[in-house]
């Protein structure tokens, strides 16, 4: 590694208690130690204050982006909320819609349509859970639809020779 390539050293203009160190160097630089030592003792409560502001205002800064934060993990719930509110609706009504049109023709297939299925359906995209009772209401609605259906079936009509 050459001298080239390593980080270049602190200046002490990037600090403010060196830079303000050296500005009282500098102005007091024809003072003895003892004078100076007073000077350095006289700028250490601005110091400590300028400090602490600027902590202050650092945590003020990092309170008011974990505010942000929040805000927008709620926007986001809230959207996601609303979507899955949509969503069923649009499930509830297609399923309702087919339901009735396909009613005159296969009646088992609307009772599957318009029966528990649908019930479950909105639950899990409104309520957001599904309960194991709901699936079991489902299955029996079906089972009970597909055996009805089965055992109503119209006989074929006779060919016509």
């Amino acid at each position: 590694m050459t001298t080239d390539e390593l980080p270049a050293e602190p200046r002490p203009e990037n600090d403010p208690v060196i830079s303000a160190a050296l500005q009282v160097a500098m102005q007091w630089k024809e003072l003895d130690a003892a004078h100076l030592a007073a000077a350095m003792a006289a700028m250490e409560p601005s110091l400590r204050r300028e400090h602490r502001e600027q902590m202050v205002r650092l945590e003020m800064q990092r309170e008011a982006a974990q505010q942000k934060q929040v805000e927008r993990q709620q926007q986001r719930a809230h959207r996601r909320h609303v979507t899955e509110l949509v969503v069923g609706a649009v499930v509830a009504l297609a399923m309702l819609g087919s339901g009735v049109y396909v009613a005159p023709e296969s009646w088992w297939l609307s009772t599957l349509l318009c029966g528990p299925s649908l019930l479950a359906l909105v639950k899990i995209f409104v309520l957001r859970r599904s309960d194991p009772g709901d699936m079991a209401a489902v299955a029996g609605a079906t089972r009970s639809s597909t055996n009805a259906a089965g055992q109503a079936q119209t006989p074929l009509p006779p060919p016509v020779v």
